[in-house]
């Protein structure tokens, strides 16, 4: 049963893996003769948003379209995506449009900055760009200061003035006619975006964009985001990184408590493929960071074959590194693997506990065998028997040696005293392995 669990989890993995990036594109011929592509920027600014975009805007680039719409909707995300989206939109030659659907807030106006044209729905906004670490609190001043430079810049590299988009990101600048007095950032409706020069216009649709746009005879492609994309976007993000990471610690403590191998392992390998394969689909690792892993595992396995534990490091540390060079935020993995190892040793305590340590294939690298008295084991026979017989003495005892009891030759010691070869010796006491003897005279036989 469980290897057929097996076999379904593996069957399934590679179907996944079949699925590999192909275009999705929505077309939409009108026979004017000019061609626009429109791209969703949607979700969460991240890693794997930036690998879409690269091959989208690549794509386009190789049409050779007449114009490019960004259909934003994006409440923010990291600011390093957000760089390298920047920078890929701006070594794009070709017009291009950012069409606010609903929100571009922090990340997302940075990457709106960028377009040639900006167009919003009536309920759209842009702004509200200060950074926010992990915890929630307000990044340093080193890392805001940054952002404000990078916003205005933007801001600037289109005409545009740069004190709004400093405003956005910086909440001290006193902008209080737009309702951002200090100590609150900068957030723009259609009508204010209009107002600073941040919106060319407002329209309640595509269709009415296009008119805008003089485009509206346009042969028009929906660029959709493949399902293996979607894969890469949903493994690169963080929170599925620490629940990657800890089922694969999970599967594997699991598995070392369960006789043969099953779905825990099945499910833990898993979760290392899914891990390593949206990164490696997002970018950020390359077939030397499989070979890493392949190595690691290898060395692990080995080491249940060739005794010394040095094997096993080599491996354990072989796959560590292959992690921290799969991902694009070291921090991040850190917290993530730290939660990991939190899980897993706190699953292995509680198994240990249930269990012990006698199932699974810890049965195989621990001693179980005890030499017990019950199991026939003893440390030295139990000679009793000897107490009070007389023997000889065939080697001097200074003080062992070793006598001859009832034709037995027995390594004895005296009481301290020397007795010479050939003398009659008495066993007085037996504790454990060791005989004592006595000198025999014939008055004690008296």
């Amino acid at each position: 049963m469980k290897r057929r669990s097996t076999h379904i989890l593996f069957i399934l993995f590679i179907v996944t893996l079949s699925l590999v990036n192909i275009s999705e594109i929505k077309a939409q011929d009108n026979g004017s003769g000019k061609l626009v592509h429109v791209i969703p920027i949607e979700k969460e600014v991240e890693r794997g948003l930036e690998a879409f975009l690269r091959r989208t805007t690549s794509e386009a680039v190789d049409a050779n379209v007449d114009h490019i719409i960004f259909e934003i909707n994006t409440p923010g995300g990291r600011v390093d995506a957000a760089n390298n989206i920047g920078e890929i939109i701006q070594d794009v030659a070709i017009p291009k449009t950012a069409y606010i659907r609903s929100q571009a807030l922090s990340a997302g106006s940075y990457i709106a900055l960028f377009a040639d044209y900006i167009y919003m729905n009536p309920q759209a906004t842009i702004g509200a760009s200060g950074i926010i670490t992990g915890d929630g609190n307000a990044a340093d001043e080193k890392a805001q200061s940054y952002w404000r430079e990078a916003m205005g810049s933007a801001a600037e590299s289109k005409g545009r003035d740069r004190v709004y988009a400093e405003a956005m990101a910086d909440k001290e600048i006193d902008l209080p006619e737009y309702n951002a007095p200090a100590g609150k950032y900068l957030t723009l409706g259609p009508v204010s975006a209009i107002e600073v020069g941040y919106s060319n216009g407002t329209v309640n649709h595509r269709t009415e964009l296009l008119s805008e746009l003089g485009l509206a005879e346009a042969d028009v492609v929906e660029v959709e985001i493949t399902f293996v994309e979607e894969i890469a976007r949903f493994f690169t993000n963080s929170t599925v990184v620490s629940i990657l990471l800890s089922l694969a610690g999970l599967g594997l403590i699991i598995e070392l408590f369960s006789p043969g191998f099953g779905v825990p392992g099945s499910i833990g390998i898993i979760s290392l493929i899914f891990f390593f394969y949206g990164h490696m689909v997002a970018g950020f690792a390359g077939y030397e960071v499989l070979l890493l892993v392949v190595l690691g595992v290898g060395l692990i396995i080995a080491e249940f074959f060739v005794p010394g534990g040095i094997l096993g490091a080599i491996g354990s540390l072989s796959i560590l590194a292959s992690l921290f060079m799969a991902t694009d935020n070291i921090r991040q993995l850190s917290i993530s693997l730290l939660i990991a190892l939190v899980v897993t040793i706190g699953t292995a305590i509680f198994l240990y506990k249930r269990i012990g340590l006698e199932k699974g294939l810890f049965k195989y690298i621990i001693l179980e065998d005890a030499e017990t008295p019950d199991r026939g084991y003893v440390s030295s026979a139990n000679r009793d028997e000897l107490v009070g017989k007389i023997g000889t003495a065939i080697t001097p005892l200074r003080p062992s040696g070793t006598v001859v009891v009832d034709k037995e030759r027995i390594d004895v010691v005296t009481e301290g005293g020397f007795i010479a070869k050939n003398t009659p010796i008495k066993v007085i006491s037996v504790a454990g392995s060791r005989i004592v003897v006595s000198k025999h005279t014939k008055e004690e036989e008296e």
